[in-house]
């Protein structure tokens, strides 16, 4: 019965505008009176229709059931197709359709609150993706207390407590730091008032003519315009660079007033948030709202504006919620291998990989390699189809329990989001050029993506006798005929024994042993940042009363990859560098389990720091 009323309604309107059909052309008039008394009836008819239609969205609009819009622009959507529903929730065919944006041309561009609720049916089902059935109110508890703010000793990160949301600060954190490093100058041209074109930045990258390396220099302002570019990228790379969606509380920072001091606001929010608890879908459906951008600029002011809310303690199931929607739950649905298991998983409510991979590369697959894998009888494994502006690296790696892809290892910026088992943090560099390879890294990272395309292991590492024969061909390598032998001698081929025959085989045979030493070595800085705060035992301490406390923390590491390619000489080159940086030996014996993440990247690179060892856990 609504459908068919909110039919009848937009038909009103349409004819509204639209005004008298046209007659149609007739062979023999007919007689005027009939005529007039059938226009009259017409007439009548639409001005009654429309009467009602009017008298509906007033009624609606005093109520403020849903958000409404003038007439005008009501007939400019329907004339161009895009008349969205009135209930309020946001469907796939509203996103495909291109929901407007939340301004209209009118006198003064008035800006309309768009803001809606999700229905009952979608709440339940966005929940129960996330946390699945029978959530503890511990795992709750965690994702409904972790804001998105910085930590004002590091001057750079954000601040995590306890576990749980720190695959998605890890990854926020990530892109804020490519605008605050990257983008420095830039972000003084983002004004209120001023729009900002788009998210592909390529026309100004080359605008600073390095990137900023004095962390306490950044101003507030400067912190809070990244965090919201950081954000607003990640949501419309989930939106398939087309739309955003952003979702917020029903409390607005704006319901204060435009003329109301920030202490005012704060108290007025803190008070909201003080007697809001979320333990269901029904809780989270009351208090939810959503909006739809398609205009970058829209949304980094309104985001701008509603900064506070992402900022409380609800700001990061928030923007979770945020990326999710902008996606589509179906789509969602349909990147995973196993829709059935939530996206927070039991027993601790640590952010999946799905959802870093979601909120790095705008797809939730559950896999870190490059492409897809084939199992056969057509089913497949889904991983990054793509390039990325920053990577992820991982402990898991360096155990061999998975394969990270030249996509999310080599990223277009020099930041990467670190996995443990069991917590997410970031590293990045200063300088772009410490991803330049020389000639014998490009051939090595060349025969590996030739070998990752032969293995169907699931990432194992090896692959058949047939494979390696077409590896062989493809990159021009000439084994002697023993050692061939040797190596496919087991029936399969495993990377690793395959690449100590690579590094002992001469360039000139296709391998990448450089006898002549000519490669230089390597030498940059990278710097790992740990957002978390809380009480351990292990790791950066501080004591407040009988309780260590683990601190947000920034640590600067040295790293060295040596220049030379076989076993002998690798060993040799860390003799030689033992006797050198000033005296300062013992560090470059320095081992820490983020060491073994960098060596996935950077093999067999030698790392060193002052100080605590960086945690990743």
């Amino acid at each position: 019965m609504a459908d068919r009323e909110e039919e009848e309604l937009q038909m009103a309107l349409r004819m509204s505008l639209q005004g008298s059909p046209p007659e149609a052309k007739r062979s023999k008039p007919r007689e005027s009176a009939e005529e007039s008394v059938e226009a009259k009836n017409r007439r009548l008819q639409r001005e009654l229709l429309a009467s009602a239609a009017e008298k509906r969205m007033k009624a609606a609009e005093n109520k403020r059931v849903v958000p409404t819009r003038p007439v005008s622009a009501i007939g400019e959507a329907a004339e161009k197709g895009l008349v969205a529903s009135a209930r309020s929730s946001v469907s796939r065919e509203e996103v495909a359709s291109g929901l407007p944006d939340g301004r209209i041309e009118g006198s003064g561009r008035a800006e309309l609150d768009t803001r809606v609720e999700l229905s009952p049916v979608e709440t339940d089902g966005l929940f129960s993706m996330v946390f699945g059935i029978g959530v503890s109110k511990n795992i709750l508890a965690q994702w409904c207390n972790q804001g998105i703010s910085s930590d004002p000793e590091t001057c750079i990160g954000l601040v995590q407590h306890e576990g749980g949301p720190c695959g998605v600060l890890a990854t926020i954190q990530a892109f804020v730091l490519k605008y605050l490093l990257f983008f420095p100058d830039d972000l003084n041209k983002f004004q209120d008032d001023s729009p900002l074109q788009s998210l592909d930045l390529t026309k100004f990258c080359q605008s600073s003519s390095s990137p900023l390396n004095d962390f306490t220099s950044i101003t507030e302002d400067r912190k809070a315009r990244s965090l919201v570019l950081g954000m607003l990228e990640i949501l419309f790379l989930c939106g398939n660079m087309k739309r955003a969606v952003v979702a917020t509380l029903s409390f607005s920072s704006r319901q204060s007033g435009e003329g109301s001091e920030d202490g005012q606001n704060n108290e007025t929010m803190n008070s909201y948030l003080e007697g809001l608890s979320i333990e269901s879908a029904s809780d989270l459906q009351k208090v939810l709202r959503i909006k739809t951008y398609t205009a970058h600029n829209v949304a980094f002011q309104d985001i701008m504006s509603e900064l506070p809310i992402f900022q409380s303690r609800m700001g990061a199931l928030l923007f979770l919620i945020s990326a999710l929607l902008s996606r589509g739950l179906e789509s969602i649905q349909a990147d995973r291998d196993d829709p059935s298991l939530p996206l927070v998983t039991a027993p601790f409510g640590h952010a999946s990989q799905e959802i870093v991979n979601l909120l790095l590369c705008g797809q939730a697959v559950p896999n870190v390699f490059d492409g897809r894998m084939d199992l056969g009888g057509g089913m497949f494994l889904m991983g990054i189809s793509t390039s990325v502006e920053v990577g992820f690296l991982t402990l898991l790696e360096s155990l061999n329990f998975c394969k990270v892809g030249r996509h999310l290892k080599c990223p277009r910026w020099p930041i990467w989001v670190v996995g443990s088992e069991s917590h997410y943090t970031v590293l990045f560099a200063l300088d772009p050029s410490v991803q330049d390879e020389n000639e014998l890294e490009e051939r090595e990272s060349r025969i590996h993506r030739i070998f990752d395309a032969q293995d169907q292991s699931g990432g194992g590492g090896f692959i058949s006798i047939e494979g390696f024969q077409q590896v062989l061909r493809e990159c021009n390598i000439n084994f002697p005929p023993a050692k061939l032998e040797s190596l496919c001698f087991s029936g399969f081929i495993v990377w690793s024994e395959f690449l100590q025959e690579l590094l002992e085989l001469d360039r000139s045979l296709g391998g990448l042993k450089d006898s002549s030493g000519s490669m230089g070595k390597k030498l940059f800085d990278l710097y790992h940042f740990n957002g978390i705060a809380k009480s351990v035992l292990n790791g950066n301490v501080g004591m407040v009363g009988e309780s260590p406390l683990q601190r947000p923390r920034l640590c600067k590491l040295s790293v060295s990859v040596p220049p030379r390619w076989t076993q002998e000489e690798f060993l040799s080159d860390r003799c030689d560098d033992r006797k050198n940086e000033v005296g300062q030996a013992a560090e470059l014996t320095q081992h820490a389990p983020l060491v073994d993440c960098i060596r996935t990247r950077w093999p067999r690179a030698v790392c060193s720091w002052i100080g605590d060892a960086p945690s990743i856990v």
